[in-house]
């Protein structure tokens, strides 16, 4: 655990959406340092930190940021990804519907320092309540000239706009979501061009998740390589970290990179409820490979979850107790996976139907031996064939669960039908 929290206030009995709240607890005083310096300072800072991006694919945001041309002559934006379509993920919606003021500040600040003069946030549609919120905060924001012409006092002016989603998972994906923003099908872009030069409306866009900019302000306030300090050697600083699933203890917890996956589960989430033994563990919605038991001594880092054959990803761990059919699971996953798909690339719009049909043989009772292998020789051909990574969300959670507990899809085929008490999960 870190202390006093520097992202989670959860809790403390104050209401953060309000304007005076939040500056009262020091709120927006940042910004005004913020502006006082220059932009490459601040991206310097960012660097400093070694913040990854906390959306799933962990690039640095400092990096990402330098990458945006100056001289262009055209606009640059920046466009905040709130659009959280992860199962298994709800982290972004804490910063959204309970701490709006600071996405704002980290905004302003981060617009400042790539020469953005207008930020469009991408909310998921379903958010009524977080999307309400945050509309609030920034008129609020524009109220007290903290949006708008001339932020507080200085010559500086941004402008930011709150867009809602449709509720397709696809546009979590960057250039889909630009797609989207833009009014068109949200399907993914072929890169290069990189958003960094060709972004929305054809200009230079930095584009980052909603914690990853609700962290900016902090580590501005503090210092990047204090904040770099707090986390692993890559992978700076604290991290809003969900635990969910059958666990005594779900929600949200701040903590810092690098944290002991087992730890958080055991020791901070209180265990399984009721002794029920563990049976695997998701570390970052549904697309990360699952984690065996014995698997799960690990630290919570990107390159660290990586080596240990799964990925970081969003940071909200699922954990799944004894008694639930992992066959079952990865069929909900390819269900999912199969409707979410954009159709724009072969592999993925064909694959994740065809692993899902699959996939429910074994439930209903038709699958044979082979289609075990046959699964695997799917996810072998959707992953890395397609031009955004919505096929291998699906392939790669779906081949681990297939090797890993492969005994329960030869028992289906056994018993001709599924095993397992649906109403024990």
């Amino acid at each position: 655990m870190t202390g006093t929290p520097l992202l989670l206030r959860a809790g403390d009995g104050k209401d953060y959406t309000q304007l005076a709240v939040y500056q009262a607890a020091g709120g927006y005083r940042t910004l005004r340092k913020a502006l006082l310096k220059k932009p490459a300072e601040l991206v310097d800072e960012v660097k400093k930190a070694n913040l990854r991006g906390r959306g799933g694919a962990g690039f640095a945001a400092g990096v990402k940021w330098g990458f945006v041309p100056q001289n262009t002559g055209k606009p640059i934006y920046l466009v905040v990804n709130a659009d959280e379509g992860e199962p298994g993920t709800f982290k972004d919606r804490y910063f959204l519907g309970s701490d709006p003021h600071r996405l704002i500040e980290g905004i302003l600040i981060t617009c400042h320092a790539v020469g953005a003069k207008a930020a469009y946030v991408y909310v998921r549609g379903e958010f009524k309540h977080e999307i309400d919120v945050l509309d609030r905060a920034i008129d609020d924001a524009r109220k007290a000239h903290l949006v708008g012409p001339h932020v507080a006092g200085t010559p500086f002016s941004c402008e930011v706009f709150v867009h809602r989603g449709a509720g397709a998972y696809v546009c979590g994906e960057e250039t889909a979501l630009l797609e989207s923003l833009e009014g068109k099908p949200g399907k993914p872009r072929l890169k290069p061009p990189f958003p960094a030069v060709v972004g929305a409306f054809g200009c230079p866009t930095v584009i980052n998740n909603v914690e990853t900019i609700s962290a900016v302000p902090v580590i501005v306030e503090m210092g990047g390589e204090a904040w770099a300090a707090l986390g692993l050697e890559r992978d700076g600083g604290v991290k809003v970290f969900g635990l969910s699933g059958h666990v005594a203890r779900p929600g949200l917890y701040e903590l810092p990179m690098g944290f002991n996956l087992k730890k958080f589960i055991y020791e901070v989430g209180g265990g399984l409820p009721d002794g029920r033994a563990l049976k695997g563990v998701i570390p970052g919605g549904s697309s990360t490979p699952v984690l065996l038991p014995d698997e799960i001594d690990v630290a919570l880092g990107f390159d660290t979850m990586m080596k240990a054959g799964t990925m970081l990803g969003t940071g909200c761990v699922t954990v799944i107790g004894e008694g639930v059919c992992m066959v079952r699971l990865a069929w909900r996953m390819a269900r999912f996976y199969a409707h979410e798909s954009c159709g724009q690339c072969t592999p993925c719009r064909e694959g994740c139907a065809w692993v899902s049909k699959v996939l429910g043989r074994f439930e209903d009772g038709s699958a044979r031996l082979e289609d075990i292998d046959l699964i695997l020789k799917i996810c072998a051909n959707i992953e890395g064939n397609t031009i955004c990574a919505l096929g291998d969300a699906c392939a790669m959670p779906v081949r681990a669960i297939v090797k890993k507990f492969r005994a329960e899809f030869e028992a289906h085929v056994q018993k001709g039908g599924c095993p397992f008490d649906h109403n024990v999960a």
